[in-house]
């Protein structure tokens, strides 16, 4: 009897529990259905801008003097007077007198020089007379033998000829001691070369200086140089580079140098100069010069281009008819950019890569304006190829058309 109870019992609990389970599975909610993901790709595209007129080449560069050379005295001496201008700093004018080194020894130089020199003309005087005397002598002597051929010809001894000869050169050596004693009384007063600034003073009145010891270095305020390392495609955008140019720029690339000062960014108008006949060995980049006139002229109110200051160039490139700014994402490897058509399919575009610019490339292809370019989303892409783009346009650094 009790067994009978048991299996009452178990059959009641498994009867219970296929109950409450069923009761479970009607009272749970019907999951949700979605639509399976979509196959096309995602893409960021960003506008292709179609633009004209010449494209800026930028590079930068550490200002330098366009000459500049170290002082030195040509004669050596006591400095007796030094100007208060030549100092590290100082501006001076083209001819300024420096400095002066006492002249006495050198006076007297050139007083023994003069001394020696009319005592060589008196001596050149006695010496031709004497060879006058020397060929009527002769004259008459030839004439008293009959025996003798008309056209023989005297020795030159006999009508002291050489003597003759070595008073003038003797004469001629005396001129050229004056001339010297001269050229260095004159050296004693050293004079600027050229308006410049004075980069360095090393001499004081009452100072002994030598014969080509340094005593300072001086370099033109005519103009500036900033010399800018730039690739064979940049180069290849300069107009008339390799051309003859002139010292004002005529017919060369005109270029706008940038520097700052403080918070406040000035420039300056100038041009290229020239380039390097070779590749920097380690850079393998093309040294090109670009040239500013008149860097200090200020009005006062900004500061001047200052020697040793880092500067940004602005190169006015070439001028294609027809060229497109794309962001520098769009550009694939192989030169190429795939553009996104209007009907959401991908178009493979070649192009030719004209400059790259922080974050633009300049680049000439069958473009259009009207589709947009792929940015990321996909690291392949055929020609047909079906797209999805975001309805919000991907944001992009405004940058100022180079024509503006």
């Amino acid at each position: 009897m009790s067994r009978r109870i048991g299996l009452l019992i178990a059959a009641a609990i498994v009867l219970g529990a296929i109950a409450l389970a069923i009761l479970l599975v009607s009272l749970a909610p019907e999951p949700e259905r979605r639509d399976p993901p979509s196959r096309i790709p995602f893409v960021e595209t960003a506008s292709i801008v179609e633009d004209s007129g010449a494209i800026p080449v930028r590079g930068a560069g550490v200002v330098r003097p366009s000459a500049e050379i170290g002082l030195a005295p040509q004669v050596g001496g006591r400095v007796v007077w030094v100007d208060p201008g030549f100092r590290s700093g100082g501006r001076v004018d083209e001819g300024q007198l420096l400095f002066r080194i006492d002249e006495v020894d050198y006076v007297y130089r050139v007083r023994e020089a003069e001394a020696a020199l009319a005592a060589r003309r008196v001596a050149l005087l006695e010496a031709e007379e004497a060879a006058a005397i020397a060929s009527d002598e002769y004259a008459r002597f030839s004439a008293q033998r009959t025996e003798a051929a008309e056209s023989d010809a005297p020795n030159p001894l006999t009508v002291r000829q050489p003597q003759l000869e070595a008073a003038r050169a003797a004469l001629g050596r005396e001129e050229a001691r004056l001339a010297q004693a001269n050229l260095e009384l004159a050296r004693t007063r050293v004079e600027s070369p050229f308006e410049g600034i004075v980069r360095e003073e090393r001499v004081d009145a009452g100072e002994v200086v030598a014969a080509d010891q340094p005593v300072g270095r001086l370099f033109s305020t005519e103009a500036v140089e900033i010399v800018v390392p730039l690739t064979d495609a940049d180069v290849a955008l300069i107009p008339g580079l390799w051309a003859d140019g002139s010292d004002d720029g005529a017919g060369s690339a005109a270029a706008r140098v940038w520097a700052t000062y403080g918070d406040v960014r000035e420039s300056w108008q100038g041009f290229v100069d020239r380039a390097e006949a070779s590749l920097d060995q380690e850079t393998r980049t093309i040294q090109v010069i670009v040239r500013v006139p008149d860097p200090f002229d200020t009005d006062g109110t900004r500061p001047p281009l200052l020697v040793g200051k880092f500067a940004e160039v602005d190169i006015e490139g070439r001028a294609p008819e027809r060229y497109f700014r794309i962001r520098r994402a769009a550009l694939q490897p192989g030169d190429e950019v795939w553009s996104v058509r209007r009907n959401g399919t991908v178009r493979i575009v070649p192009v030719r890569v004209l400059q790259r610019r922080d974050d633009e490339v300049f680049v000439t292809g069958a473009l259009d304006p009207a589709e947009r370019a792929i940015v990321s989303g996909v690291r392949f892409a055929t020609d047909g190829m079906e797209v999805r783009v975001s309805e919000r346009p991907v944001s992009q650094t405004a940058v100022p058309s180079p024509s503006g």
